[in-house]
């Protein structure tokens, strides 16, 4: 795909496979927006042409010119981006590149839906495994958690994190087990907490929480992240006082500019 860089030829025939690459795309934009951003920011000058956000097959995103020819092969992301970037506060431009890239996402998965001739049945349900997946828009402004929040304000007086920031998942299963009865109501709460937990997003690739998962929550906009999403381990975080994620190191290299 010229423009969009990828330049590969789609021989995908299943809702699944669509699907699958949807995911991918979505990655790869989500990195963009949120652990690359930095990189993302810089590449997006206004002093340049028309540019455009492109996800691709293989999870890694590029900013570039769009597709000379018309019309393209696939459908095109939202074109000068780069133009708005200084003229709107950082947050509000990465929100707007995040709608525009979710739209994106949408219009390419249906055009190889539309391209393989899916029926009725088989687009319903590409829509549907698509809607389970927080929208990039959602990940990027942390509307997803506060949607968690306010479902589960009134059910548990705890929060929904663990007070530290680093965590990797306990095996609740066993610690249930050695529990006396007078722990019953203690162990119900970090049950409480594992279900909460099971909701909860990478704020970098969007996933949801994993038992078997290393995960760091950032001290200033209290996202959680996988730690090989921000490339943090067990053994960095135990020496980490104050962690921010990338988008917020980001933020204040900016202000200290």
């Amino acid at each position: 795909m010229d423009g969009g860089g990828d330049g590969e030829q789609y021989n995908s025939r299943t809702v699944e496979d669509v699907f699958t690459d949807f995911k991918s795309r979505r990655v790869a934009l989500i990195k963009a927006l949120t652990t690359d951003v930095e990189e993302f920011y810089q590449q997006c000058d206004p002093e340049k042409e028309n540019l455009c956000l492109y996800g691709l097959p293989n999870e890694q995103w590029e900013v570039n010119l769009p597709a000379e020819e018309v019309p393209p092969e696939l459908p095109e992301p939202a074109l000068g981006i780069n133009f708005a970037r200084d003229g709107m506060q950082e947050k509000d431009w990465l929100s707007l590149v995040a709608v525009h890239s979710d739209s994106w996402l949408l219009s390419v998965a249906f055009y190889f839906g539309a391209r393989f001739g899916f029926d009725k049945a088989s687009r319903k349900r590409l829509f549907n495994m698509i809607n389970e997946l927080p929208t990039i828009y959602e990940v990027v402004t942390g509307a997803v958690k506060k949607q968690k929040k306010e479902k589960s304000s009134g059910h548990s007086g705890k929060k929904s994190k663990s007070n530290s920031k680093a965590q990797r998942a306990p095996d609740y299963q066993e610690k249930l087990a050695k529990l006396q009865p007078k722990d019953e109501e203690e162990g119900l709460d970090e049950q409480q907490d594992e279900d909460e937990h099971g909701e909860t997003l990478c704020g970098a690739c969007g996933e949801y929480y994993a038992a078997d998962e290393f995960w760091i929550c950032c001290d200033i906009c209290e996202k959680w992240f996988h730690g090989k999403c921000v490339k943090i381990t067990p053994a960095k975080a135990e020496h980490i006082k104050q962690y921010k994620c990338p988008s917020c190191s980001h933020k204040r290299a900016r202000v200290d500019i």
